[in-house]
């Protein structure tokens, strides 16, 4: 089982300022987090590139939630920041 632990207040401002629906998906992937041994890279993916910096993906309904983390000691993921992805416009 994995522990998830807040870095600064950098999620916890974003986090306050979701929907009800919005931080019930955000609390629902974190559990999978905590709970699953292997994660889907639906929900968690390590970001190419990067020695060791994942994103959290979070949907609800059309929205798209990207939060940054990593791990630190055994299986301690620490949460960085979060952003709404936009979704892209496609033009015919």
């Amino acid at each position: 089982m994995r522990e998830v632990k807040l870095y600064k207040n950098y999620f916890q401002d974003f986090y306050d300022r979701q929907s009800q629906k919005v931080k019930e998906k955000i609390i629902w992937t974190f559990r999978l987090l905590k709970e699953l041994v292997i994660i889907p890279e639906t929900y968690f993916k390590h970001l190419e590139g990067t020695n060791g910096l994942y994103e959290i993906r979070v949907q609800s309904g059309n929205n798209i939630f990207r939060i940054f983390s990593f791990f630190d000691k055994n299986n301690v993921i620490i949460i960085g920041n979060a952003f709404q992805r936009n979704k892209q416009n496609s033009f015919k």
